[in-house]
């Protein structure tokens, strides 16, 4: 088990929320809770890296201010939510919830854990990767 491994599985005793991952904006999975396989959580984070580059993409969709910047994605789905935020430089954390969830309650609680994770949680970008 990752060392914050075990700090996702605070954010999922929330209640109603089932899974959380930590990955990086290029796709790797840095964290996960127990709930959910290695496997899976490597297939998510890649897809969710996706979603947030589409996500931070269509910032001017909103406002006309080239300084607006991402802060969160929320997907709803039947029966469900996926929930991600920034986690640092380069990282997000996600959090799969079903829609009993209080969300607000949610992302709080998911905002408290980046805080308090702080540069632990932080995936810098990777620079002359391969290169001696």
């Amino acid at each position: 088990m990752n060392n914050t491994d075990w700090m996702l599985d605070e954010v999922v005793n929330v209640p109603h929320v089932r899974n959380a991952i930590l990955l990086t904006a290029d796709g790797l999975l840095q964290a996960h809770s127990a709930g959910i396989s290695r496997d899976q959580a490597d297939a998510y984070a890649a897809a969710l890296s996706g979603l947030q580059s589409l996500s931070r993409a269509t910032a001017e969709f909103c406002t006309d201010d080239p300084h607006t910047s991402w802060r969160q994605t929320l997907v709803e789905f039947a029966g469900g939510y996926v929930l991600t935020i920034a986690a640092g430089e380069g990282a997000y954390l996600a959090v799969s919830c079903t829609d009993a969830a209080d969300l607000e309650t949610v992302t709080y609680r998911m905002h408290k854990l980046v805080d308090r994770l702080g540069k632990e949680m932080t995936s810098p970008p990777r620079h002359g990767a391969g290169r001696t």
